[in-house]
């Protein structure tokens, strides 16, 4: 092999040398967006694998399908920053990346079966380094404990060592990664926060975003500027949990599936929620969303039409009637303009507030929201508080899609929803919406 010289210290810049060459048992980086804290971790686990022969890395997130356009390509941009992509090869089907020289390997999975993580091997040496990236999504610490006995797994040979890093945005205080790692000390943890001020790499148009987030949302700009925890005072919804409902076939009677839609385009991005409702016991179950800028009508009907949902009753923004004419020639039929008049925002709330809300792990972008939608400064006619217009489109949705649940009238009989003749199945529930 040919080999070339270059200077670590001006590929990775400063900032983050405790962190580079932290060998503790967990490796732990809270921060804000555009603090480099996904590039350095990138950079540091090739830089690793190439160092420490028989080294291999697992990659996690929540879920597997979102490693692609994150740590994948995160990963391989470090290996041409690094100018070593030729002793690299990598592939998306399996997604794995094998370091040539020894057959070293990057392997990715999800948490979407912690079970199938914990049967995770590698043909050469050992998996012995673990990083789970966006660590604020995996909402089970007892999740995280199931990998944790599992991977890294055995003894090492020096210079080896075992070690999981976990990398996210710490949205808010009440998480267990707060609890676990930051509230007491541990000898086997060492802990790190970051900032996008140490990012020497970014322009001068970055940083007018964050000094203009300063001046206008500075709840948002703590967290996601400065890397501190989110605060859970001012919350506008508090009767939330992250996990997986199973609902039997006696209790079906009881539930009915809705679904809202608010558009975006550049700068806000389009938000889809589906969820069950169960106003017998006041329950709602998030199970689906897509949430995404940049989005076409067209892309929006293909995005519903994947998801199995065109055929379905849709909420969507009443502010956008073009639009929604659109998505019905698309074939998106059943598409109803949201229920909008004085105070129905809170109005709204107030509904969503009185059940038990369960949102499925996949929903990371709703369990983000849900995590930082507060209330400010604006007072309504009536003289209450109104939740902060930022950040709230999977919320906005939610909102015009709970409308249709106030009419929603279960009855027992023969197990039918009275205003629903089909009722909703196992398969509709359990299995054909993959919940």
């Amino acid at each position: 092999m040919t080999t070339s010289e270059i200077k670590l210290s001006e590929i990775i810049g400063g900032g983050y040398d405790g962190f580079w060459s932290c060998e503790k048992r967990y490796r732990v980086l809270k921060g804000g967006k555009g603090s480099k804290k996904s590039a350095t971790t990138a950079l540091n686990f090739i830089f690793r694998l190439m160092k420490y022969e028989k080294s291999n890395l697992l990659v996690v997130r929540q879920v597997m399908n979102t490693h692609r356009d994150s740590t994948f390509a995160q990963l391989k941009w470090a290996q041409e920053r690094l100018c070593v992509s030729q002793y690299w090869k990598n592939t998306v089907s399996p997604m794995e990346m094998i370091y040539l020289p020894t057959g070293q390997k990057i392997i990715f999975r999800g948490f979407d079966d912690v079970l199938k993580l914990a049967s995770t091997t590698v043909p050469v040496g050992y998996l012995n380094f673990v990083w789970i990236e966006e660590a604020f999504e995996i909402s089970s610490e007892a999740d995280f404990d199931k990998l944790d006995l599992s991977v890294p797994r055995g003894s090492v040979e020096p210079p080896l060592y075992k070690q999981t890093t976990l990398t996210f945005n710490p949205w808010s205080e009440t998480h267990w990664l707060k609890k676990r790692f930051f509230d007491k000390p541990d000898e086997n943890a060492a802990t790190f926060s970051t900032s996008y001020l140490v990012n020497e790499f970014l322009d001068g148009t970055d940083r007018a975003v964050f000094e203009r987030m300063k001046k206008t949302d500075r709840r948002k700009y703590e967290v996601a500027g400065l890397g501190n925890w989110g605060i859970s005072d001012g919350l506008v919804y508090e009767n939330w949990s992250v996990g997986k409902m199973e609902i039997p076939d006696s209790e079906r009677w009881k539930w009915k599936c809705f679904f809202g839609l608010d558009y975006g385009y550049t700068n806000d991005p389009t938000g889809f929620v589906g969820f069950a409702a169960n106003p017998v016991d006041m329950q709602l179950y998030i199970f689906c969303e897509f949430c995404k800028t940049r989005m076409l009508n067209r892309d929006i009907a293909e995005a519903i039409k994947r998801l199995g949902f065109a055929k379905e009753r849709i909420r969507a923004d009443s502010a956008e009637p073009k639009s929604n004419e659109d998505l019905r020639r698309m074939g998106i039929c059943r598409i109803t303009p949201s229920v909008k008049g004085r105070d129905s925002i809170l109005n709204g709330i107030s509904a969503i507030s009185e059940y038990s809300i369960t949102v499925h792990p996949d929903c990371v972008n709703m369990i983000r929201e849900l995590s930082s939608y507060v209330y400010g400064g604006r007072i309504s006619e009536n003289g209450l508080r109104m939740p902060k217009d930022s950040d709230n489109h999977l919320c906005d949705a939610l909102r015009y899609a709970f409308e249709d649940v106030k009419h929603f009238r279960p009855c027992r009989e023969n197990g039918k929803a009275a205003d629903n003749p089909s009722g909703i199945t196992k398969s509709d529930i359990n299995g054909g919406w993959d919940i």
